[in-house]
């Protein structure tokens, strides 16, 4: 489990797709699991959970279109 102090979009996309499966926590924003290199909805998810992980997986997808 990593724990990131600041909400930083860039930094954690990067973290989620290079470890592919696992946890982090975002301080203000609550913990997170990630699995096949995408953030995941929590299991009681609140309007901020969703806002969080639609930020992150953006950039995930924004990240891998630039590799190809």
């Amino acid at each position: 489990m990593r724990i990131f102090k600041r909400y930083i979009p860039k930094l954690i996309a990067k973290h989620v797709s290079r470890l592919f499966s696992g946890r982090v926590y975002i301080a203000g924003r609550g913990g997170f699991e990630f699995n096949e290199g995408m953030l995941l909805v929590p299991v009681k998810p609140e309007h901020r959970h969703y806002r969080t992980v639609k930020e992150i997986n953006q950039e995930i997808r924004r990240m891998r279109a630039l590799e190809y």
